[in-house]
């Protein structure tokens, strides 16, 4: 029996509360959800449209109806090709999260598995994705390697 479906838009609540989980554990403990609020029209909207460039595939927490256990979103970029990606279709993997007390059951590479499908289903040539050192082992499994990343952002600040 698969556990892993798809996301819909009535699951948007518990996808901001997992990304909260997955942020709290990476990041800043405790920090605030006061986003939820402001998100969640887009969460649902993105989970409602039609096959698109983002999706989430999730398992419903067997002991909390209503609740998820686990979480994992992608999206699927276009970045102009070259040699080893003509095509320039790239995967993003982020909020790969698993509720606290689901944790050690399979579910976050249950999730995985079903989001790569996707992305072969896509066109995509590769996939990146940011990891903490308690996931690295799960992505290597799934044959995902360190690269150098010379990285830069710039955040646009709200006035």
């Amino acid at each position: 029996m698969n556990l892993v479906r798809r996301a819909t838009p009535e699951d948007a609540s518990e996808l901001l509360r997992l990304r909260q989980v997955m942020i709290d554990s990476v990041f800043e403990a405790g920090s605030s959800s006061a986003w939820h609020a402001a998100s969640l029209p887009t969460v649902r909207a993105r989970l409602s449209g039609p096959e698109g460039s983002f999706a989430a595939f999730v398992i419903d927490h067997p002991d909390r109806p209503g609740a998820l256990a686990a979480l994992v979103a992608g999206t699927v970029e276009y970045r102009i090709g070259r040699a080893d990606n003509p095509h320039g279709t790239v995967g993003y993997v982020f909020s790969v999260a698993t509720d606290p007390d689901a944790r050690r059951r399979g579910y976050a590479r249950a999730c995985m598995e079903a989001l790569l499908g996707w992305f072969r289903e896509h066109g995509v040539a590769q996939v990146d994705l940011n990891a903490s050192a308690e996931a690295e082992p799960l992505y290597a499994a799934l044959g995902f390697v360190r690269k150098p990343d010379p990285s830069m952002r710039l955040t646009f600040r709200s006035a």
